[in-house]
């Protein structure tokens, strides 16, 4: 069950979820408007799976940074959020789809006591200018059914994610752990 603008309001209320910095006015019937931070990472060629990323990373000036077609980008929200009650689903928005930028496709999930800034996945199809705390995407809230696990709770490979995040895959790959 996905919850609306006012149920996520009350459950901020209570301390059932946390959105730092909250601002209300970015409710929306079903969600919360999240922002993109001014931090960007810019990915280097040749990316390999079995190989820790390597990035460049930039600011985002006020005057915006133009982001380029066949690079890979990571972001990051502006945005922390966690709940232990609720899980987390962090989506682009139609806006952002019109202006031909793909952002976080592949992993939308933030499992229950999941209490990050998120690091964006972020592809253009075209030449696109974007600006430190433009409205980029919506966090949607899910009640799950059955038990609750919290996600700190199970030492998963991204819970100590601080800031934007290179994929950790090539720990799995050479060294068999998480």
């Amino acid at each position: 069950m996905i919850l609306t603008g006012p149920a996520i309001a009350a459950a901020i209320a209570v301390g059932d979820i946390t959105i730092d910095p909250y601002d209300p006015d970015r409710l929306s019937p079903n969600a919360y408007d999240w922002r993109l931070s001014d931090r960007i990472q810019i990915c280097l060629d040749p990316l390999d799976a079995a190989q820790p990323t390597q990035c460049t990373e930039a600011l985002i000036p006020a005057s915006g940074m133009l982001l380029q077609p066949g690079t890979l980008y990571l972001g990051l929200t502006h945005e922390r959020s966690c709940s232990e009650r609720y899980a987390q689903l962090l989506n682009g928005n139609r806006t952002i789809g019109a202006l031909g930028i793909w952002v976080h496709v592949s992993a939308p999930l933030g499992h229950t006591g999941h209490a990050i800034a998120w690091t964006l996945e972020i592809r253009t199809a075209r030449p696109v200018r974007v600006y430190p705390g433009m409205t980029f995407g919506k966090l949607v809230f899910l009640n799950p059914f059955g038990a609750v696990a919290s996600y700190q709770q199970h030492g998963r490979k991204y819970t100590t994610s601080a800031g934007i995040d290179t994929s950790r895959l090539y720990r799995e790959i050479i060294g068999g752990q998480a």
